[in-house]
């Protein structure tokens, strides 16, 4: 990329595959101070192309999310225990939305033990992990498959989720603002969450901390429309006084 230095055009690479990087692991990969590891993410980050985290940096800050395979190795660890917790949250013999994410996919893999439920998605990745669950019935939506991460998105969708009126709703978003907004990338998928969000009578959302720090162009809905919200970290007290204005129960999964 131009204007940027040989180290830099390096610590961006490891930032699209990884989906972050770290000021202290950098220091020690390419044997400078922290310091300048700081200097050469503040540049990248006054370029709109990484965002800064606490000790690091991550990749989408702007129009571009990170990759769908870098998203997944970002806070593994904490996802899993999310999507643990939010399907202990989801009874048996219920019916279920669930939308595209990597965080998503966990509530779906925890959700095997499961039955008698009716599971309807828009997310390829989480038909794949469920098509074997005996104790579900699964419905996948019908529209255009982003090749991106595998999300059944557009009018097709929209309209084909419109059928339904579910008891809970499990989503995932890019990211949340402080004042309480929800924010994606993709307005087609965005369109296809917001009708997941109307037709379901408990939506539980899914969000390790790391969606507290990114930015997205897209606002998908408010907090004040999720009734749940699982996550692994305390929230910013101004978004933690919002939900409580607005009665939304914050869950942190613990191991």
């Amino acid at each position: 990329m131009d204007h940027l230095s040989t180290r830099q055009n390096k610590i961006l690479s490891l930032a699209r595959e990884q989906g972050r990087v770290d000021v202290d692991e950098l220091s020690r990969s390419f044997k400078v101070s922290p310091q300048t590891i700081r200097k050469d993410l503040n540049d990248l980050c006054e370029k709109q192309i990484l965002q800064r985290i606490h000790g690091g940096a991550i990749v989408g800050s702007g129009i571009e999310n990170v990759s769908y395979e870098a998203r997944r190795l970002l806070a593994p660890k904490s996802k899993q225990l999310i999507g643990s917790t939010a399907a202990q949250l989801i009874p048996d013999n219920s019916s279920l939305l669930i939308n595209i994410g990597t965080t998503t996919e966990q509530v779906a893999h925890s959700l095997k033990q499961h039955h008698g439920l009716l599971v309807i998605t828009n997310n390829v990745n989480a038909v794949g992990i469920m098509k074997n669950f005996l104790g579900i019935e699964l419905i996948i939506a019908g529209g255009l498959v982003r090749r991106s991460d595998g999300g059944i998105v557009g009018e097709a969708a929209v309209d084909f989720i419109n059928q339904f009126k579910v008891d809970y709703a499990v989503i995932g978003v890019s990211a949340i603002d402080e004042d309480g907004s929800l924010l994606d990338y993709d307005f087609r998928e965005v369109r296809v969450a917001q009708a997941i969000i109307k037709n379901a009578r408990h939506v539980i959302l899914v969000a390790d901390v790391l969606k507290l720090e990114r930015n997205a162009p897209v606002r998908l809905g408010h907090v004040s429309q999720i009734n749940t919200i699982v996550t692994d970290g305390k929230m910013p007290r101004k978004l933690r006084d919002v939900c409580q204005d607005h009665g939304v129960e914050i869950v942190i999964a613990k191991p």
